[in-house]
């Protein structure tokens, strides 16, 4: 039970630990754990429009695919230009020990080798993760996201995927929350 302890630790350090990429785009910030929330959140939903894939390893995949981080930190694309990540070894040594440790080698091993449908559509839920962001940053006036999409696009292999970013790219990040056309937004509720 110990050793279950510490990995929850462990876990818990990806809140602290940030996504470095966005000090490039010059707005906005988050924590590999927010940013992994949301990656299963898509995986979840990809899952349902692609039929066939084992939904529960994709979703396993897509929770646990940022997890050596907490050893490693986040490692943005000029950082991975110079530095090397012995990810394979922090994936060894955070399962050492778990009676569920060679699970968490297999699914990031699978997720990192991308041969099969479960790995790419959950590279793919990161992806899109990141295109959500970009979306949300570009929406409220940073012109370098727009700059960026193009990237995040090209990374996307599956069909499923291009056409959610489509309509990612379509709607206005704001609009899930903001009924234009309520009254609510003129008596908010009172009569």
């Amino acid at each position: 039970m110990d050793r279950i302890a510490d990995f929850l630790f462990e876990a818990g350090m990806l809140k602290r630990t940030p996504r470095t990429g966005w000090q490039f785009l010059g707005s906005g910030s988050e924590s590999v754990a927010e940013h992994a929330f949301r990656t299963a959140v898509i995986a979840f939903a990809l899952t349902r429009m692609v039929p066939g894939v084992d939904a529960d390893r994709v979703l396993r995949m897509a929770l646990l695919h940022d997890l050596p981080e907490a050893r490693t930190g986040d490692l943005n694309y000029m950082n991975q230009k110079y530095v090397r990540v012995e990810e394979d070894r922090a994936v060894e040594d955070l399962a050492r020990g778990l009676t569920f440790g060679p699970e968490i080698v297999e699914l990031l091993a699978e997720f990192r080798s991308q041969t099969t449908p479960e790995a790419v559509l959950a590279r793919d839920a990161d992806h899109l993760e990141m295109l959500l962001q970009l979306k949300e940053h570009m929406d409220v006036g940073n012109r370098n996201a727009e700059e960026w999409i193009p990237f995040s696009l090209r990374r996307l292999r599956t069909d499923a995927a291009r056409d959610l970013a489509q309509r990612i790219l379509a709607r206005d990040s704001s609009a899930w929350w903001f009924d234009r056309g309520s009254d609510w937004w003129v008596h908010g509720g009172k009569t």
